[in-house]
This record gives C-alpha cells, sequence and structure tokens, in this order.
C-alpha cells in the first residue's frame, strides 16, 4: 500500500463527504470521490487539485443501485492505492415512522446500512492482505437516541455504529483501523431534503468543525469518536455498563422474574 494512500469517498458532492475530501486533499491524499451529481463532483475535484495538486478521480454512483454499487466495489478491490475508506453517503426520511413508504423505507436501509458494509466488505480483504488500511463510517447520535423519534434512520445509524465496533475487534488485530463518527445536527442538505429548516434547530454543528473534530479522532485512532459530546466519561460509561451485561447473557435458565408463576 502506497506511503500517502488514496481516499476513497462517498457522498463527497457536498456537505460532510466534501469537507473530508477538502481536508483529505490538504493533507496530500489522492482522491477517488464518488456520488450522484457528477457537476458537482467535477466542480469539486477541479478546485482540489488547482489548489493542493493532488489527484481526483470521480465516479459517478448512486449506492443504493446494485449496478453502480458494483462499480465501486470493483474499485476498492482492484485499486491498491487505496488505503482510506470513507463510508459517508446517506440521506434520512421526514414525517413518521407510519407516513414513510415502504420503498422510501427500503431506499434508505439499502443507502445508510447496505452499502456501508457492502464497500466494507468489498475492502477488507484487500487491506487483510496487506495489513493495514482504514475504515471511516459516518454513523449518528441517533443511532444511540430512540427518543428523537427518527426510528428506521437511527436504525440504520446504530447497524453503521455497532458493524464499525464489530470490524474494529475483528480487523483492528490484523492492523486495520476501523472509526464511527457520531455527528449530531450538522448544518448540510440532509435537512432541506426531509422538509427542515436547520435554522429552526437549537444548536447545529458547521461541516467544517464537525470533520475537524473526527480527523482528530482518526489521528488518534479512536473507535467511536463522538464530536458533539464534551463529556468522555459519558461515553465511556455507556460502554462500560453495556460491558458489565456481557456475562450475564450466557445462562441457561431465563431469569427469575419470567419464571414467577402469575
Amino acid at each position: 500500500m502506497t506511503e500517502t494512500p488514496t481516499v476513497l469517498i462517498t457522498g463527497a458532492s457536498s456537505g460532510i463527504g466534501a469537507a473530508y475530501a477538502e481536508r483529505f486533499a490538504r493533507r496530500g491524499h489522492d482522491l477517488v470521490l464518488v456520488a450522484r451529481n457528477k457537476a458537482r463532483l467535477e466542480a469539486l475535484s477541479a478546485r482540489l487539485h488547482e489548489e493542493t495538486g493532488v489527484t481526483v478521480d470521480i465516479l459517478q454512483a448512486d449506492v443504493t443501485n446494485s449496478d453502480e454499487l458494483a462499480v465501486v466495489e470493483t474499485r476498492l478491490r482492484d485499486d491498491h492505492r487505496i488505503g482510506i475508506l470513507v463510508n459517508n453517503a446517506g440521506a434520512s426520511l421526514g414525517g413518521t415512522f407510519a407516513d414513510q413508504a415502504a420503498n422510501d423505507v427500503a431506499q434508505l436501509i439499502a443507502l445508510n446500512a447496505t452499502a456501508v458494509a457492502r464497500l466494507a466488505s468489498a475492502v477488507a480483504p484487500r487491506f487483510i492482505k496487506a495489513g493495514s488500511g482504514a475504515i471511516v463510517n459516518v454513523s449518528s447520535v441517533v443511532g444511540l437516541a430512540p427518543e428523537f423519534g427518527m426510528s428506521v434512520y437511527g436504525a440504520t445509524k446504530a447497524f453503521v455504529t455497532f458493524l464499525s465496533q464489530g470490524l474494529s475487534l475483528e480487523l483492528g488485530p490484523k492492523g486495520i483501523y476501523v472509526q464511527a463518527v457520531l455527528p449530531a445536527a450538522t448544518r448540510t442538505e440532509l435537512w432541506e431534503l426531509v422538509g427542515i429548516d436547520v435554522n429552526t434547530l437549537p444548536a447545529v454543528m458547521e461541516v467544517g468543525e464537525l470533520v475537524d473534530a473526527a480527523l482528530a479522532g482518526f489521528d488518534r485512532r479512536e473507535g467511536v469518536t463522538i464530536p458533539p459530546l464534551h463529556d468522555p466519561a459519558q461515553w465511556e460509561a455507556y460502554h462500560a455498563a453495556r460491558q458489565t451485561m456481557i456475562p450475564g447473557f450466557a445462562q441457561v435458565r431465563a431469569a427469575e422474574r419470567y419464571r414467577t408463576a402469575q
């Protein structure tokens, strides 16, 4: 794998993905940018090449389309220059679960969960063989908080966080770094697409600050990076509480409270 690896970023035409592209370009990484909007990709590619001199390739692809996703998977498998995958492409849905059309729910799961898993699966064997590489999965704090009322979106992001933690345990000993990044509300086009005026939200982080924080966690090799969480002890306590339950899962008998005669 090259000394300064190429970075492949999905959802790279705007928002968090575009900010990742700019930051990695300024660090001297060549880029492969993936998104549906070719015009935006071309404009971003030209600007970053002019400003930083890095090589920027673009792949126009909708990663919810199996054929187009397969093109990205092939690039990840075959291009040995790519040493970092940023799974950023994602979306949400407006309205409540009962209001959301089944096809829209399926499309959201394909984008936020299936594509993330498939792209990580495409690149992991090559990274294992090389003994190095990094996978960054952009998740969300919503995946920790069903109280926010974004049931399907939150479920997909809970999947991304769990997948990242599982892959970290599995791939970390093989030299591969896996990071889950959990933003809270961030100023992107996502809000407009679901019919929410971002300016009405009580606290919104700017994209640049979010990505800079995520990259600080990347440099520190954090497994889970939560840029809006000011007290890391809260995450540590959450993680520790979960771990204390694990020994109790291996039981022959159901818990006493479930065996009490009615």
